[in-house]
C-alpha cells in the first residue's frame, strides 16, 4: 500500500493527479479507483474528484498477473520494430484480443510470438502492449508497445491527438462534397448494445474526409478518411449516418455489394507522430488488403497518385 498527501496540482483530477505523479495511465487509475484500489481519506471516490491539498491518498497496485495467453505463430506483416515498439499490418477479420467467442488467433498471440516477453503490461492480461485497435474486419496499421513507458507515452499521444490516423475506405453513394468534417458525439446505441450510435450526449467524435474518386456507374466513392477523435466504430457510424456506409458493412448497412466482400472495406493506412522515446519523426504506411487493391486497382480502374 503506498500513501500521498497532496500538496500540489491541487484541483485536478485525481485521473489525471497520479498519471502525472506515479506515471501511470489514466485507464489504469480509473480500473483502480473502480475496484476501491484507490482511496482518497479511506472513501472511494470517482476519477472526477478534483484533489484538494492535504489529501491522503492510499493506492494499492494490481499484482502483475501471468498471463494466460499462449503465443501463436500467425503469418503477420511487421511494418517497423524497435526495441520500444511494434508496427503490425493487422489483417482483416483478425481480432486484436481475445474476447467472448475469440480466446486465440488474435493479433495478441501473434504479436506474443514475435515480442517473446517484451510487451507493456499496461493493457491488462488478456491486452498486453495493445495501445489502440482497429474492428475486426478493418485492416491496417497498429501500434504495440513492447514497454510500459512507450505504452504511456503513446496513449497520452493519442489522447492530445498527437498521432495522425489515415484510413482509406469504399463508400456506398457518389459523395457530393469533395472534402468535409463530421462532428458529431458517438455513444452506445440504446437499442443495441452491440453497436455505437450518434447521440446528443455522446462523446465528442470528429472525422474529416477528402473524396479521391468517384464511381458513378457503380455507386461507389473512394475516400481518404483522417480522425481527430478514437471512438469505437467512429468512422463506419459517421459515413452510416451522413448516408454513406462503408461498403461491405453489415452492421451499419446491410452490407450488400457485387463482390459479395462480406466486412467493411476499410483499411487504416498510415500513421504519422514522432516516436514516444527518441522523438524522430515517424510516417509509417500499411499496403492495402490484396482484396481490396483488386477492387480499387482493377475492378474500379483507379490509379494511385503519389
Amino acid at each position: 500500500m503506498k500513501q500521498i498527501i497532496v500538496r500540489e496540482l491541487v484541483n485536478s483530477r485525481i485521473d489525471s493527479y497520479l498519471a502525472q505523479k506515479e506515471n501511470i495511465s489514466r485507464v489504469t487509475v480509473q480500473r483502480l479507483l473502480e475496484k476501491g484500489n484507490i482511496l482518497v481519506n479511506g472513501k472511494k471516490v470517482k476519477p472526477s474528484y478534483k484533489v484538494q491539498e492535504q489529501d491522503k491518498i492510499e493506492i494499492e497496485k494490481e499484482e502483475v498477473k501471468e498471463i494466460p495467453l499462449k503465443a501463436q505463430n500467425i503469418p503477420i506483416s511487421v511494418i517497423y520494430e524497435d526495441k520500444d515498439m511494434l508496427i503490425v499490418n493487422k489483417p482483416k477479420g483478425m481480432v486484436v484480443h481475445p474476447a467472448n467467442g475469440n480466446p486465440d488467433g488474435t493479433l495478441v498471440n501473434a504479436v506474443m510470438a514475435i515480442c517473446k516477453d517484451s510487451l507493456s503490461g499496461i493493457g491488462g492480461e488478456i491486452r498486453p502492449g495493445i495501445v489502440h485497435r482497429l474492428d475486426k474486419n478493418t485492416s491496417g496499421a497498429v501500434i504495440i508497445a513492447k514497454n510500459d513507458n512507450t505504452h504511456i507515452a503513446l496513449s497520452n499521444m493519442l489522447k492530445n491527438h498527437e498521432i495522425k490516423k489515415t484510413y482509406i475506405a469504399l463508400v456506398r453513394g457518389i459523395v457530393k462534397e469533395n472534402e468535409a468534417t463530421i462532428n458529431m458525439p458517438i455513444a452506445r446505441s440504446t437499442s443495441d448494445r452491440k453497436k455505437m450510435a450518434v447521440a446528443r450526449n455522446g462523446k465528442e467524435a470528429i472525422t474529416h474526409f477528402k473524396v479521391l474518386e468517384r464511381f458513378p456507374n457503380e455507386g461507389i466513392t473512394l475516400l481518404e478518411i483522417k480522425i481527430e477523435t478514437g471512438r469505437t466504430h467512429q468512422i463506419r457510424v459517421h459515413l452510416s449516418n451522413i448516408g454513406y456506409p462503408v461498403l461491405g458493412d453489415d452492421v451499419y448497412s446491410n452490407g450488400k455489394n457485387r463482390w459479395g466482400i462480406k466486412g467493411q472495406c476499410l483499411h487504416a493506412k498510415s500513421l504519422e507522430f514522432n516516436h514516444p522515446i527518441t522523438g524522430k519523426h515517424m510516417y509509417i504506411e500499411a499496403q492495402l488488403p490484396e482484396y481490396l487493391n483488386q477492387i480499387i486497382t482493377k475492378e474500379l480502374g483507379y490509379q494511385w497518385r503519389n
